[in-house]
Parts: C-alpha cells; structure tokens; sequence
C-alpha cells in the first residue's frame, strides 16, 4: 500500500489570497447553519459576491475570512468543496511543474510521492 499523497497540516498556505474561494450550491446554507447564523446574516457578513458567484471575504490579514493562525480553519467540517478539494486541483493533476510548485507550497503533500502516484490518489 502506498503512502497519503496528502494530509491536511491546517497550516494556512491554501487559505491565502483573495477571492478564490466560491461557494457551490448548498454550502451557503450549510456553512450558515453550523454557524448557527441565518443564511442573510451568512451572506452579509462572510460573503461578497463577485461575476455572478458568491466568494467567501478575505480578511484583512489576506487569509480566508474563516482562517485563524492559532487555530486553523474555523469551519472545516463544513469547509466549501473547493476547500476540500485541495490539493486535487486539476492544474496540479495535469501539470507535474504546477504540482511542483503546490508541493514546495503545502506541506501536507507528501514530498516523496511521485506525480503518478499524487494522481492515482487524486482521481478517487
């Protein structure tokens, strides 16, 4: 059996930088009710939107508006799709130098898993 090709450190590197997280259908809503806020006050508060798609806000320290440097991601049991997809993206499944750069980026991808094997992984 071979290694994890991932596992999340909760260290902070994906959750920096604005605007790339936006909202799938339903996550508004489920994001709001583990919150225990209603879905307006959701969407005042900790959304913006932006081309038609709602994006969660970036603080003013550039990280997710749901990222704490003490204690990581504060709704990660209902994080967004595109969180939880990480670091599956399709540009570093299709690009061994795109997923070079992840790899030196983020520490929960395995430094010793080959790009065939990140892949392999991804695609289940």
């Amino acid at each position: 059996m071979s290694e994890k090709a991932f596992e999340c450190q909760m260290c902070g590197e994906c959750c920096y930088g604005e605007g790339g997280i936006f909202l799938q259908e339903g996550e508004a809503e489920r994001i709001s009710h583990f919150l225990e806020t209603d879905i307006k006050t959701f969407g005042e508060q900790y959304c913006e939107e932006k081309n038609g798609k709602v994006y969660l806000k970036t603080g003013a320290d550039g990280y997710c508006i749901f990222y704490a440097k003490d204690k990581g991601c504060l709704i990660h049991p209902v994080k967004p799709k595109r969180c939880a997809d990480w670091p599956f993206y399709r540009a570093n499944m299709e690009d061994p130098d795109t997923w070079n750069l992840a790899k030196q980026a983020c520490p929960g991808i395995n430094p010793n898993c080959s790009f065939e094997e990140f892949v392999r992984q991804g695609k289940k």
